[in-house]
């Protein structure tokens, strides 16, 4: 089992996880590819445009984690590359093992 990184917080036994994401809009294609400051580095294929980027990522971590979209939310950052998301029905040390690059 994998260290928990510092990009991820909480317990989902007690609520839903916290992950901070650093987004990269308008990439060649979407990929996990590391860590910036503290957070987790995701490249988007997807413009910033319209929320076009948001919903992308909200797709490609329900996607990667198996989880439905619903149980994604942006909490912070709807307009920044920094973002912090709450996911739940996901457990810590699974979402780090899948999220690794």
């Amino acid at each position: 089992m994998p260290a928990i990184p510092p990009w991820l917080h909480g317990d989902s036994r007690s609520g839903p996880i916290t992950l901070d994401v650093h987004v990269q809009p308008g990439a060649s294609r979407t990929e996990v590819c590391g860590e910036h400051g503290g957070r987790l580095k995701i490249r988007l294929a997807a413009r910033p445009v319209d929320g076009e980027a948001n919903r992308a990522l909200v797709e490609f971590l329900a996607d990667r984690l198996a989880v439905p979209q619903r149980n994604i939310q942006l909490v912070r950052g709807q307009s920044s590359r920094a973002k912090c998301l709450q996911i739940a029905g996901a457990a810590p040390d699974r979402i780090a093992t899948l999220m690794t690059p």
